[in-house]
């Protein structure tokens, strides 16, 4: 595992380029940095500067290689790279509340945005007035969309928000795709049809699913599965066809705000107790297990930690009276904020990287760690 302190000012989101050797930072402020890896070491190659708040959201399109982002400042843009700078392109949201959260579709020819106006906006390239505009999804959400994912058919968009909801819709947009095919989740897809919905009853919904703030949605490699977490301790996990009823596993965990599968049985979760979760779902059994704390051992932690960098972590937490530093032994000395898959995919995933309120981003191997960790296992 590696760990990198980029800032003393906390990650609020991050998003990695194709082959990884690119990463884009915001620094809880309106700015985005993007660092470049050179040997061992990051060097920041470009500052994005165009919001007028605190940028929320950051998604990096693989094969298009263009970057959107977007804020408090209710606007999103699409950033592309020509000449060595990046230039930002406006997009036509049509809210009046902070955007939350961006994610480009995998075909990439599309993007979501959750935001505080109750509503997802579905992003789309009009070609005739070279400009980006947008459809919106808002019936029944009925507050913040604070997290998002696509399912792999590019067309059904899974959603969490703060009323304690986890949806799946649809974002068929016929200007820009071929009708979709039937999936386990539903078959006739117009665009803002719900096909999920968590703790509710009746068609297209589910019992149970925890009772907070959803704070991180998940497909998986193959989309049948949703994986969920909520701000109760609860993950969850749904499968499509299987509707009636949710998997959900509450902890005494302080609240997870990421999930990913990792493969299609197991996920990683991570949140406020500052150490990625691995968690494993039997999808025979209908049952979501705990399968251990994913961290190093304490004496590895502590090992190469640098003076400079142990006081760095003091003022992140406050101060030397009320930090507890020298009980916290993990890599991450704050809440993480974020999980992403770096290698293998959500099929077989063998390194994914976490960003926090610390500052810093780790990447953890998945192979160093099943032969650290004892007791544990990728299924």
């Amino acid at each position: 595992m590696a760990y990198h302190s980029f800032l003393l000012e906390p990650i609020s989101c991050h998003a990695w380029n194709k082959d990884r050797t690119q990463v884009a930072f915001c620094p809880n402020n309106h700015e985005v940095h993007v660092y470049k890896r050179d040997g061992g070491k990051w060097s920041r190659i470009h500052e994005l500067k165009e919001h007028n708040g605190k940028v929320t959201g950051i998604d990096w399109a693989p094969d298009s290689n263009r970057i959107v982002t977007c804020g408090a400042d209710r606007n999103a843009y699409v950033w592309t790279l020509k000449e060595g700078t990046w230039k930002p392109t406006l997009v036509i949201l049509r809210i009046n509340r902070a955007a939350r959260c961006v994610r480009w579709s995998p075909r990439e020819n599309k993007f979501a945005v959750g935001s505080g106006s109750r509503l997802i906006s579905i992003c789309y390239f009009e070609e005739e007035n070279d400009w980006w505009v947008c459809k919106h999804i808002k019936k029944p959400i009925r507050s913040t969309v604070l997290s998002l994912d696509w399912h792999p058919n590019n067309v059904l968009l899974a959603a969490g928000s703060c009323d304690f909801k986890c949806r799946v819709f649809s974002a068929y947009i016929k200007e820009v795709e071929e009708k979709p095919g039937p999936t386990p989740w539903g078959s006739k897809m117009p665009f803002g049809e719900m096909l999920f919905e968590s703790g509710g009853s009746g068609t297209g919904q589910a019992l149970g699913g925890g009772g907070g703030w959803v704070h991180s949605v998940c497909f998986s490699h193959s989309g049948n599965r949703l994986a969920w977490t909520s701000h109760d301790s609860t993950v969850s996990v749904a499968e499509g066809g299987k509707t009636s009823t949710v998997n959900s596993l509450s902890s005494e965990t302080l609240p997870l705000l990421c999930v990913t599968f990792i493969t299609e049985n197991s996920l990683i979760a991570a949140g406020h107790d500052c150490y990625p979760m691995l968690y494993a779902y039997d999808g025979d059994k209908g049952s979501l297990t705990y399968g251990g704390k994913l961290d190093v051992p304490k004496q590895v932690a502590q090992k190469d930690i640098s003076a400079r960098e142990r006081f760095q972590n003091l003022d992140r937490r406050a101060s030397e009276s009320q930090s507890k530093e020298k009980d916290l032994n993990t890599r991450h000395k704050n809440s993480i904020s974020e999980i992403s898959v770096l290698e293998g995919g959500r099929n077989q995933c063998t390194k994914f990287c976490t960003t926090g309120m610390d500052g810093g981003m780790c990447i953890w191997d998945v192979k160093t760690l099943v032969s650290t960790m004892k007791n544990l296992k990728i299924v």
